[in-house]
């Protein structure tokens, strides 16, 4: 098992698109970042903790590779806005990808040049690639969101303009 950690704005729109696939074993809304250890969601959204809402995901690269994860995670966010992510704007709902190791920093950094050289988005990939720090599992009611929360959670995904944004870069985009 290896781990996986993305940030990519609402950690809610976070989950869903990963959780289809065998091979994942788990995925945890939380925190990442920061420098508050077990930060609470109140702090984290006022943007004074450093953190950012992210997934952290439990995978079996043999099954579904760390390459396979990075494809589902560009096909979920704007790496051009270092701003927040669609609807949630300021520091905790950037976009960035935590490596574990120099593997997936290698992995990552190919990932993010092949998507700026696709020329698919006119303006710079700004996405970060970051070393992981501690991560912090959110509250329980942040947890499988779209399960607990279906009507909730399809209304402010599609308010977010996160969906719209992403069919006009993606073919197919899995959400």
């Amino acid at each position: 098992m290896e781990k996986a950690i993305f940030a990519g704005g609402c950690f809610w729109c976070m989950v869903k698109p990963f959780d289809q696939f065998d091979g994942i074993e788990h995925i945890v809304s939380g925190y990442s970042g920061g420098h508050v250890e077990n930060p609470t969601y109140e702090q984290v959204k006022s943007g004074t903790t450093g953190h950012m809402e992210v997934v952290e995901i439990t995978f079996q690269p043999a099954v579904f590779s760390y390459e396979q994860l990075l494809d589902i995670f560009w096909q979920q966010i704007d790496p051009t806005d270092d701003e927040g992510q669609f609807q949630d704007r300021g520091p905790s709902y950037r976009a960035a990808i935590f490596v574990h190791n120099e593997r997936q920093r290698a992995i990552a950094e190919h990932s993010k040049q092949q998507l700026e050289a696709s020329g698919r988005f006119n303006k710079p990939v700004i996405t970060e690639i970051r070393d992981a720090v501690p991560f912090y599992p959110a509250e329980d009611y942040h947890q499988d969101f779209h399960k607990k929360n279906p009507e909730y959670y399809k209304n402010d995904r599609a308010a977010s303009g996160r969906d719209e944004f992403l069919s006009t870069k993606w073919d197919k985009v899995n959400v």
